[in-house]
């Protein structure tokens, strides 16, 4: 037999989020809370690693392409800077994430900004030229 987590997510999230705020912690499947729990760390993990990837990818072509270097790339690794401090702000744990993960999205960045501009060689050492907090630097 399926339970409401199974076939009603949202009705599931609003009955548990009752159940919670009326302190009835008997009544909760904790295994599935546990769930949820851990998945909203997951996806905001997979999202701050997404953006620094892309303002990774706009570092490098502005390096393979600097005469394309203007507002339209420069306005968007502004505000992908800002946002991954302000990300920061509210979970530093997130900046341990993106360091440790730094390598593997300097190399995706690489592919895509490769695809991107067309070349067939990176002109880029292997190794992220730059260091977190050289991303995150005004």
């Amino acid at each position: 037999m399926k339970t409401l987590y199974e076939t009603d997510f949202v009705e599931w999230s609003d009955r548990t989020a009752e159940l919670l705020r009326a302190g009835r912690f008997d009544e909760l499947e904790i295994e599935n809370v546990a769930e949820e729990i851990a998945s909203l760390g997951k996806a905001e993990r997979k999202a701050v690693r997404s953006q620094l990837q892309r303002l990774i990818m706009h570092k490098i072509k502005q390096q393979i392409q600097p005469e394309r270097d203007g507002n339209s790339w420069q306005a968007p690794i502004a505000e992908a800077r800002q946002a991954r401090l302000d990300d920061i702000e509210d979970s530093p744990s997130l900046r341990r994430h993106l360091e440790e993960n730094l390598q593997k999205l300097y190399r995706r960045a690489m592919e895509t900004a490769l695809i991107e501009t067309r070349l067939d060689y990176s002109p880029f050492p292997n190794e992220c030229p730059w260091s977190l907090d050289t991303l995150l630097a005004n």
